[in-house]
């Protein structure tokens, strides 16, 4: 009995997949808008100021309902605060601990070397409180999707209206990047000034959805830049090395007729 309700269960899942990407084939491909950002190109750096926004409207905004396991409060040095202001976010937030000396586990203040704190106890929390669905992790969510930061900042911006004659299902939501445009998330970012940004930037929906991607591509790929570095000296050194060898080859041949 068990196993035909889960071979049901499967043909079942299998059949709304079906469905889903066959209305998605029918409307044809989605295509995501190509947003600037500085750490586009070969030679592409971060934006320590959009980085810091950007983690600004993840704490403010996203670590309600998504976690980020990969990351430690001190990484957060590497997109320019200080280790006092990192320590101070630590701080800000409790971080479940033990058993103490009685066995019992509690809560402590975050210290820089702690992970994110995870805005649940457990799956099962985070799907009750998100009308059962279940919150990804933003740990690599750039990398995880095709179209990187495009797609998020895409995905950000993407709510409106249903067109005239789609009905969205109960607890659902229209986002025209979303495949199948229905998504259980409501609008994270719904208003201008949300947030009031430290350096005074403005604050609407477009400025923080890219503000929020570029630190989330920043959080699945910090060692960008150091690659990139690398990768333009070890093009200088075959350049040379290249030079180097022609020149020399030249002169060992220069008397061979």
């Amino acid at each position: 009995m068990a196993l035909r309700f889960v071979k049901s269960a499967a043909l079942a899942a299998a059949m709304t997949l079906g469905l889903a990407a066959g209305a998605v084939a029918a409307e044809g491909e989605i295509h995501i808008p190509d947003t600037k950002y500085s750490f586009d190109g070969p030679f592409g750096t971060y934006d320590r100021g959009e980085l810091q926004r950007g983690f600004q409207i993840y704490k403010d905004v996203c670590a309600a309902c998504h976690s980020m396991n990969l990351l430690s409060y001190r990484n957060l040095q590497d997109i320019g605060l200080s280790a006092d202001e990192v320590t101070a976010v630590a701080a800000g937030v409790q971080i479940p601990d033990g058993p103490n000396d009685n066995g019992e586990m509690f809560e402590r203040p975050g210290r820089p070397s702690d992970r994110f704190r995870h805005p649940f106890a457990n799956t099962a929390a985070a799907r009750a409180a998100n009308n059962g669905a279940l919150p990804p992790d933003l740990s690599v969510i750039t990398k995880a999707r095709v179209g990187g930061a495009d797609y998020i900042h895409a995905l950000l911006t993407g709510y409106e209206e249903p067109p005239a004659g789609m009905t969205v299902m109960e607890g659902m939501h229209y986002n025209k990047y979303f495949p199948g445009h229905q998504i259980a998330m409501a609008p994270p970012l719904s208003q201008e000034g949300q947030v009031t940004y430290a350096d005074g930037t403005k604050a609407t929906v477009d400025q923080m959805a890219r503000d929020v991607s570029a630190f989330l591509t920043w959080a699945a790929e910090p060692e960008l830049e150091t690659r990139r570095a690398m990768g333009v000296r070890v093009l200088i050194f075959l350049a040379i090395l290249g030079g180097l060898a022609y020149a020399v080859k030249r002169k060992t041949w220069a008397n061979v007729h």
